[in-house]
């Protein structure tokens, strides 16, 4: 009985380890970018990054680890039942229950670790994590500021900056343009040649200016003019306040459990402030209760989904390891449904928080238990699954027969020996059977590793936006509509990783079971063999950039504007009239109150002129307004004045009733410019969109390193089959498991790989076309190098 427990844990246990790891490192993908761009650009120290990292794991893990175990049960039990070892031990004595008392072995354990990280492990995470961010804060703000950008996110305060090196705590500055405008009609400017931005505290940031000066005007009396010159000056700059509309009503997540329970069943103890007029002790009640009892249910979930994976997986033959992981994506993708339409009832107050919360392990738990007992009186009749799942892969993939009966030592017969039918006259070397049985696995493994990857991405997304849902009283039409149109962004980003696992497992069973070996023995060369992958892999490449061309950038849009809806913010505006700083084509700032772009017509407008080579201000023209004349094709300035300068000195100024200026003629649509963000245009647009804006105050770095991946991240699908195949033939006799562990860590040094020379190209520290193409190319050689290692 041992051996048995032993040899039964140790297939759950390794699946289940995977299934977590893998899980989670998906969630992460998300984060990934930001966190390495700060490295890059020395905004945070590293072990304050690697820490920001580690203490998001604990919450990630609330749903991976429940998920994982439920993989490690299905899939291990359903090979073990694929390859009669499950009937084998049965025809021993060990029943249906002997299975349930050694796995529950796996499940009370899981279930303990799932209980310690939700009660203790993830509240004080996320509380570290709070008070990390609030720290890192005055960091972040001096990340964000990027050359030729406006920053307007300080109250009152307009920067501008031509340059941006990253330094050792501190980012240094070349050619500085302050505006103070706590006088809209009045800014205070100062400019400065150079300047250095540390961190003074978590509330402000500290900036160093050099060889500037400042000029203030009286609105007044515009022929009062004051100008001051510096050396070197210091100013303090408050960091704007937190955005509390991205925050729960309430932070949960932060709050222990003891006073989460406290706090649920005492509200009148609840000292708080009041956000909104719905920001009542018994709502938040409600929202701590929910929070409570979803911190007990969640870990529970391991005991009740263990409880109907034993059955389902001692039940699923036939289908062996992929009816497994058929079976995970449905349950998984039920019970998070079911708990978080509980959760999301709870906290609105329709139904007890309690009841809501455990609606989903209540009905799981009963399902096992019906299932157990029918296990235990006969075999789980799962012929309607398995028949409707061989339709649909005869319908898609053809009839070939069972896995045992696949004629792989006729793979490589003579061509006459190949029937000549309809499917047969493409060619009489391709497709051969080989091909088609290769393809068909393929394609099915393709099918469900992506369909898992999206349906956890978007359970996990669901998560995140429960607390705007319920708070912003959203109908679960629009959240439908979100998630729908999230999906193909969801699917180009993961096409890549799942072709990699699904080469490495394809390949890998296909070496276990020594049909490479027979393959060979024929004739047939390991390059014949990968041929039709890598034909598909280069087939998926083209199709995600025609993906990427015509459809996701349509779905971007609508997810945003609905992403918008949901966290209760106005609707996307592309089009910014409101715009009020802008960089011209000729070295000038115009600063401006009002734009009318039906009639091109500024009020209030403000034109400072700068030497391209010091930076210096050597011009500034004010206009109470200004209109655009189509025949003289230039900007005519009424009611304003003009001052020249040479170098801190005044050199001339005047007052006029309307004039031109020979330096200040941007069109209108100049200012009509539209704001995208580049994963909602295809190639061509973002090309033009580059162009049109590189002179207008606006980073362009980032969108030319977006460009070049509108070509690069498509083809990595290729390099990734390439790279898999030499893996899976290395691992294979050793096991389809051991090929997925192989395939993360592949995909974990691809996406920091990438994440890196993607955070570089945005730091100006590589040029684009490096930053997007610098992984396809080190990952193709490395695939390659080891393709022609392999015997073949």
């Amino acid at each position: 009985m041992k051996i048995f427990s032993r040899y039964i844990l140790n297939e759950v246990v390794q699946h289940a380890a995977i299934g977590v790891a893998l899980f989670t490192f998906v969630i992460f993908m998300r984060d990934l970018g930001r966190l390495l761009e700060i490295v890059v650009r020395n905004s945070a120290p590293l072990p304050s990054v690697a820490e920001l990292f580690l203490l998001t794991l604990p919450v990630a893990c609330t749903i991976t680890i429940p998920m994982g175990l439920l993989v490690g049960i299905l899939i291990g039990l359903s090979r073990l039942a694929a390859d009669s070892e499950v009937t084998a031990m049965r025809a021993s004595g060990l029943g249906a229950w002997m299975f349930v008392r050694i796995i529950a072995i796996f499940a009370v354990a899981t279930w303990l670790l799932a209980m310690t990280n939700s009660i203790w492990l993830a509240p004080t995470s996320s509380a570290a994590l709070a008070r990390l961010e609030n720290k890192l804060r005055s960091s972040q703000a001096s990340f964000e500021i990027q050359p030729r950008v406006f920053y307007e996110d300080f109250k009152n305060i307009v920067l501008y900056v031509e340059d941006v090196r990253a330094g050792s705590n501190a980012s240094k500055w070349q050619g500085v343009f302050l505006a103070d405008i706590s006088d809209p009609s009045a800014p205070k400017i100062t400019v400065a040649r150079s300047g250095l931005i540390t961190s003074e505290g978590p509330n402000s940031i500290h900036m160093h200016l050099t060889q500037g000066s400042q000029q203030q005007l009286q609105p007044q009396s515009p022929d009062q003019y004051e100008i001051s010159t510096f050396a070197q000056t210091d100013l303090p700059i408050a960091l704007p306040p937190a955005d509390e509309s991205k925050q729960d009503l309430v932070p949960v997540s932060e709050m222990s459990t003891a006073e989460l329970w406290h706090r649920g069943h005492h509200p009148e103890a609840d000292s708080f402030k009041p956000r909104n007029a719905q920001d009542t002790p018994v709502v938040r009640a409600r929202w701590y209760l929910v929070e409570f009892h979803r911190r007990l249910a969640l870990p529970t979930s391991c005991l009740v989904l263990a409880l109907v994976g034993i059955p389902l997986g001692l039940s699923s033959k036939k289908g062996g390891k992929s009816m497994g992981f058929v079976l995970t994506i449905g349950l998984v993708f039920l019970y998070y449904f079911i708990s978080l339409t509980g959760i999301s009832l709870g906290r609105s107050g329709k139904i007890p928080p309690g009841v809501g919360v455990w609606a989903a392990n209540f009905l799981f738990f009963l399902a096992g238990l019906v299932l157990l007992r029918r296990l235990e009186r006969a075999v789980i009749d799962l012929g309607s699954l398995r028949s409707a799942w061989d339709s649909m892969r005869e319908r898609f993939f053809g009839n070939e027969g069972e896995e045992s009966t696949r004629p792989v030592y006729a793979a490589h017969a003579s061509a006459d020996a190949v029937p000549t039918s309809p499917r047969r006259r493409i060619s009489k070397r391709y497709p051969l059977l080989l091909d088609e049985m290769i393809l068909r696995d393929f394609a099915m493994y393709l099918g469900m590793i992506l369909v898992s990857f999206i349906l956890l991405t978007l359970v996990f997304t669901f998560f995140e936006l429960l607390s705007d849902i319920v708070r912003n009283h959203i109908s679960l039409i629009v959240v439908g509509q979100y998630l729908l149109n999230v999906t193909p962004s969801m699917l180009y980003t993961m096409t890549p990783l799942s072709v990699l696992l699904a080469v490495l497992t394809t390949i890998g069973l296909l070496q276990k079971s020594n049909e490479i070996t027979a393959m060979k023995a024929t004739g047939t060369s390991i390059y014949r063999v990968v041929f039709p992958i890598c034909v598909i892999a280069a087939a998926i490449s083209t199709g995600l950039f025609f993906f990427d061309q015509f459809y996701i950038p349509l779905a971007n849009q609508r997810q945003e504007t609905l992403r918008n809806q949901i966290k209760g913010k106005p609707a996307q505006t592309y089009l910014r009239p409101d715009r009020r700083w802008i960089f011209g084509e000729h070295n000038t700032i115009y600063y401006y109150e009002f734009f009318d772009p039906d009639q091109n017509t500024f009020a209030n407008i403000t034109a400072f002129e700068f030497d391209p080579e010091t930076f210096e201000l050597i011009g500034r023209v004010h206009a109470s307004r200004a209109h655009w004349s189509a025949e003289l094709r230039k900007w005519i300035f009424e009611q304003g004045w003009v001052r020249t300068f040479h170098g801190s000195a005044i050199q001339s100024f005047h007052q006029f009733d309307a004039e031109t200026f020979p330096r200040l003629i941007e069109p209108p649509g100049y200012f009509k410019k539209e704001v995208h963000q580049s994963s909602e245009m295809n190639y061509k647009e973002l090309r033009a969109y580059i162009a049109d804006l590189q002179q207008s105050g606006f980073d362009v770095v980032r969108l030319r390193v977006q460009l070049q991946k509108k070509f690069a991240y498509p083809l990595i699908t290729l390099v990734m089959a390439i790279l898999a195949v030499p893996f899976s033939l290395s691992a294979g006799r050793k096991g389809a498991l051991t090929g997925i562990a192989v395939a993360l860590s592949v995909a974990i040094i691809y996406f920091v790989a990438s994440g890196l020379f993607e955070a570089m190209g945005n730091a100006s520290q590589l040029p684009a076309a490096m930053a997007a193409w610098a992984p396809d190319f080190i990952f193709a050689l490395l695939g390659g190098y080891l393709l022609l290692k392999v015997p073949t």
